[in-house]
């Protein structure tokens, strides 16, 4: 029966029909906004997230050298500190986007791939301004001025309309905080004179909350911000823990519980409308990594991968290759700070399925 039959012969059922139609399409179009994938993955941070921008600036903190890179495609040392791809390179690809996030300093990207993610991140720096400082490397306040100029770029080249979609749908994620207790709090007690650990965790909280306004007001919509790790699990934590020697700092790892829960209320707790902001939880599955490393097919988590695995970091391990495993896979840390590519994978298999599965 024809559709001109159907409402001549029962015009009641014609405007159901009707009705149904309208609402399947309009589940559709609500179906397929619910899919769509972010424009672009945008990174601010420390060295877990910096793909090689510290390559650019005058700083010791690289790690643009063997073994450094090993295992990433090409075996090349682009700065990234692990023996592959860093946990941002994961969630650009499971995005659909590229398989890495580029550098933002590393000129030969085109704004045209930078476009798809850029990562301005730079090992050694902190949410504190002053630890950016002791390293030589990136404050937080820098990267957001990249990021001011990176729109520009963008409008540039794309346009203003087309700048500021990819701007609007783009996943922000910060991932930072670990060198201001580690370097800045414990081991050169710079700031530990002024504040007690609380103090400093609420400062930082403050710095942290202020940067996602700071990021929101210049366009973003769906941010991350990840808690820290155990980072008093490192091996080099480990090697100078004085009290109980070879094992986890547990002052450390108090003050990384105390400062996740004081980031996670700043940073969702922050009344901006329109925006989507998320905490991402990290503590329990690089713990559960290192208290039982055979479950998830690992044979050491006290020993980083390079030179003896105990101190070695940065120009460190340039200088022990020697002594570096041969397989890093079998290793939770390449180094004596950073995660081995296989862990980098673990932790960024948790957060999709966890924080980022809204955005998915």
């Amino acid at each position: 029966m024809s559709s001109q039959s159907l409402q001549q012969s029962s015009p009641v059922l014609a405007k159901i029909l009707t009705y149904f139609l309208l609402l399947l399409s309009s589940s559709a179009t609500s179906v397929a906004a619910a899919g769509k994938k972010v424009t672009a993955i945008i990174v601010f941070g420390d060295s877990t997230v910096d793909p090689g921008n510290n390559d650019y600036i005058p700083t010791v903190a690289r790690g643009n050298f063997p073994p450094y890179g090993r295992d990433f495609d090409g075996g090349v040392a682009t700065g990234r500190f692990s023996n592959g791809r860093l946990v941002t390179d994961f969630f650009s690809e499971a995005f659909g986007l590229a398989p890495t996030v580029p550098a933002y300093l590393d000129g030969s990207y085109t704004i045209d791939q930078l476009a798809r993610g850029v990562s301005f991140a730079s090992g050694g720096t902190g949410l504190d301004p002053l630890t950016a400082q002791i390293a030589s490397v990136i404050p937080l306040s820098q990267q957001l001025e990249y990021f001011k100029e990176y729109k520009e770029r963008l409008k540039e080249a794309k346009g203003e309309a087309a700048a500021e979609e990819i701007v609007a749908g783009a996943l922000y994620l910060f991932s930072i905080g670990t060198n201001d207790f580690l370097v800045n709090y414990f081991v050169l007690p710079l700031r530990r004179a002024h504040y007690t650990p609380s103090e400093y965790v609420a400062f930082l909280a403050g710095l942290a909350g202020a940067a996602v306004r700071e990021t929101y007001g210049l366009g973003a919509r769906n941010i991350v911000f990840s808690g820290l790790a155990p980072f008093g699990c490192m091996p080099a934590a480990r090697t100078m823990n004085r009290v109980n020697p070879g094992e986890c700092n547990e002052e450390y790892n108090r003050a990384a519980l105390e400062f996740n829960a004081a980031v996670r209320d700043a940073v969702v707790g922050a009344e901006l409308p329109g925006a989507r902001v998320v905490y991402s939880e990290l503590y329990g599955v690089v713990s559960d990594m290192v208290g039982s490393p055979e479950e998830h097919g690992f044979e050491n988590a006290a020993e980083g991968c390079c030179g003896t695995g105990y101190i070695e970091t940065s120009v460190l391990c340039g200088m022990d290759q020697a002594f570096t495993c041969r397989d890093a896979d079998k290793y939770v840390f390449f180094d004596s700070v950073h995660p081995s590519e296989r862990a980098y994978e673990i932790v960024a298999d948790h957060v999709l399925s966890t924080a980022l599965h809204v955005f998915l």
